[in-house]
């Protein structure tokens, strides 16, 4: 079992005594989605799949959602690269909340006085910009329709045309009420399926979440938003994160749903998105503009841990 203590520092070294990895990390949030962060600007750290695991474990590590690597700059004209982890120890391909954490880190640190730096993660570059308030806007990127690279199979299913677009029937694995439901699928770097429910605080997130997730449908997996919509301009969401469960909130989950709700018919272009972590805004001008979200991002706590060769858990 990890032991936590307050001293600093960006070295990963070995303690005789246990055969554990001593690492620092920095515990930081972004409308409650938490993370732990590791500096690897000097070199990887070389975390396994199950030493991720037990960082984010709640019980036996540090706890968290995921895990981000803050890394050295791949190429001219990008600042960092980052790696995100999820708590059950898979690589991911974004994470917006994360992103904005990133960024609030790294100056945070010492590692860079610009206020706005561009990021790759393991499918695009992001562009990072502090704002006056303190709080951090994410460039996203343009969501992607394409089914193939969300990635969603869509073999034996109808879709339901709507407004110009459409949402998919699916039935989940483990019937519930209703037993079909009706998905928008969109990628924000990652996949998802976003559901519009009455009141998300009666929607059965965490029963339709994972079997959502179980489909065939998604090779991948799939994130799982649940969206409310309260008016033009704001809407409620819940979200089912892969490989993490329902957490406090959803960066990529947040624009995948206004992006949905604009392509739906119901939302405007800027939304106001309140999760159980706290609010978010999301904008998107429609065709290949880019999503921006901007919302806080707040240090916790720093320490350093004591991580096994091989964790129990």
């Amino acid at each position: 079992m990890g032991a936590v203590s307050g001293r600093l520092g960006r070295e990963a070294m070995r303690t005789a005594d246990n055969l554990a990895m001593r690492v620092q990390f920095t515990k930081m949030q972004g409308a409650g989605n938490d993370f732990v962060v590791l500096d690897e600007t000097r070199g990887l750290i070389g975390l396994t799949e199950a030493q991720y695991r037990f960082l984010g474990d709640r019980h036996f590590g540090v706890g968290a959602d995921q895990i981000l690597s803050v890394r050295p700059s791949p190429a001219p004209g990008i600042d960092f690269s980052y790696a995100i982890h999820n708590s059950d120890g898979n690589e991911v391909e974004h994470c917006g909340n994360g992103a904005r954490c990133f960024l609030t880190y790294v100056r945070q640190r010492g590692l860079t006085d610009k206020d706005v730096v561009k990021v790759q993660t393991r499918n695009r570059v992001l562009t990072l910009q502090r704002q006056p308030d303190g709080r951090v806007t994410v460039d996203m990127q343009a969501p992607v329709f394409e089914l193939d690279k969300v990635p969603f199979n869509p073999a034996g299913l109808t879709p339901i045309p709507v407004n110009s677009w459409q949402k998919w029937p699916l039935a989940p694995v483990e019937y519930a009420q209703p037993a079909m439901i009706n998905v928008a699928i969109v990628s924000m770097g990652n996949p998802h399926a976003v559901l519009l429910v009455d009141d998300v605080d009666t929607a059965p997130v965490l029963t339709q979440g994972p079997q959502v997730q179980r489909l065939a449908a998604f090779p991948e997996g799939v994130n799982v938003g649940f969206m409310q919509v309260v008016n033009r301009q704001s809407i409620r969401l819940r979200v089912y994160e892969r490989g993490a469960g329902e957490t406090l909130a959803c960066g990529t989950g947040a624009c995948a749903a206004v992006v949905a709700g604009i392509k739906l018919g119901l939302l405007d272009a800027t939304v106001d998105v309140q999760t159980h972590g706290g609010a978010l805004t999301v904008s998107w001008a429609g065709g290949d503009a880019s999503v921006m979200m901007t919302g806080p991002a707040t240090t916790v706590f720093e320490g350093q841990i004591d991580i096994p060769e091989e964790p129990r858990r």
